[in-house]
Order: structure tokens, then sequence, then C-alpha cells
């Protein structure tokens, strides 16, 4: 086969001179019976295995979300921070970031690990609610100096203008806050910052497979039976 003309800016990105075809998945597979009842623990032991198996910061994850009436998707990659018996955590400015301008029409969110050593991923939708206070601080404690400092000084996803001076703006609110706190650890957690909590209604667990014939399996929250259904997807 030919290769593409030039119109086209990317193709076939996995193949090389030879071949377009993608990489195999051959690592793993996935069966029913290897499923925690829970998919909390589930994620838990992959979660570990990523972690002891060299997968660099198994924490990252594509977090989307989406605004009302319009329906525009936006996402950008995190840092999960906990999992805890309700939820999957992360933390952001309540007051102007773009994924709580989302939140606020729309309070559903929808998280994607791609783990590429051990050829796995695990997709997770649901709710969002706001982490206490006294939740964000605990985690806010353990941050270093210099992201506490920033947590108070970035007006996130506001626009730096150039003509005002773009990053000089946000090196002075910096210093500002730097000369606030000068001289103490106690930092308390800004009111507008702090934990955003995925209450998951379905998390979805993907081996990868040869031939794209990858193993799937769905766990979806039944409000009627209090219980995690567990079921096959086709890949």
């Amino acid at each position: 086969m030919a290769a593409p003309k030039d119109s086209k800016l990317i193709f076939a990105p996995a193949g090389t001179n030879t071949t377009f075809q993608a990489d195999q998945y051959t690592k793993n597979s996935l069966s029913r019976h290897q499923l925690h009842p829970s998919p909390f623990t589930q994620f838990h032991t992959w979660f570990t295995h990523a972690s002891t198996s060299g997968v660099h910061q198994p924490e990252t994850v594509c977090f989307s979300t989406a605004s009302l009436p319009s329906g525009s998707v936006s996402s950008r990659y995190v840092y999960l921070k906990e999992l805890d018996a309700r939820g999957f955590v992360i933390y952001s400015n309540w007051a102007t970031s773009r994924k709580a301008e989302d939140v606020r029409s729309n309070p559903r969110a929808s998280l994607a690990f791609w783990w590429s050593g051990v050829e796995r991923q695990v997709r997770v939708e649901g709710r969002v609610e706001r982490l206490s206070e006294g939740e964000s601080q605990a985690y806010y404690d353990l941050r270093a100096r210099g992201s506490r400092i920033g947590a108070w000084a970035s007006e996130q996803s506001r626009v730096l203008r150039e003509e005002e001076g773009g990053r000089e703006v946000l090196e002075r609110r910096v210093k500002e806050v730097e000369e606030r706190f000068e001289g103490t650890e106690d930092i308390p957690v800004p009111p507008f910052w702090g934990g955003m909590r995925v209450v998951p209604e379905m998390v979805e667990f993907w081996q990868g497979r040869e031939s794209r014939l990858h193993d799937r399996f769905q766990y979806s929250w039944d409000e009627e039976k209090g219980e995690w259904v567990i079921e096959r997807l086709s890949p």
C-alpha cells in the first residue's frame, strides 16, 4: 500500500515505514472471575499493580466535563489525589477554573486512566460533589509550600493579558501571597479551592488484547438493588 498523500498531516502514526498496523496488546487478559464485586477495590488492585510495574505517574488522569446548555466538552490531565469509599478525588479552583464552571451547570464528569506499561485503562463516569473545607485542608497541608502559595495566587483559567504584563502579573500575585504568609507554614486552604469528588455510577476496566479484541468489563450501579452489576462489553 502506498504512503498517504501530503494532504494528511498525520496518518496511522503507530505504523512504520513498512506497515501502518498498530501495536498488538499481548501482556494480559481479563476474565469475570478475576474481578472484585466492588469497583473501588478492583481499581485499587489495578492501581497498585500499575504503580509497582513501573508505570510513570499512574495517578495521571484525563478529567472531562461538559457545560449546559451548550453541551461543550472540555478535558484536561490532572492528578488523582484520593480514592475513598465514595469516589475519586481531584483538586482545583472552584471559583475560576473551566472545570468548576462546567460543574456548576452540569455536576457530572468522567475520568480516563491510561496505563501503557500494563496495557490497561479505566473509565469512570459519575456525579461531582465538593469536599468539605476540612477534607480539603487535610490534603492541602501535604502540598509543597510553593503549590499552596500558588493556589492562592492563581485565578485558574483566567486570561493573563500580555499588554498588562502576562506572566509578570501572576508572579506579582505570588510575591504578594508569599509576603502575606511569610514566616509561617500554617497556610489555610483558600475558600475558593478544594476537592472535587466523582461519585461513580459507571466504572469500566479495559485490558488490551491482540487484534483489538480487548477485554472490557463495566460496573453499573443499580439503585434499586443497591449493588454493582458487572457486564462484559464488546471491544
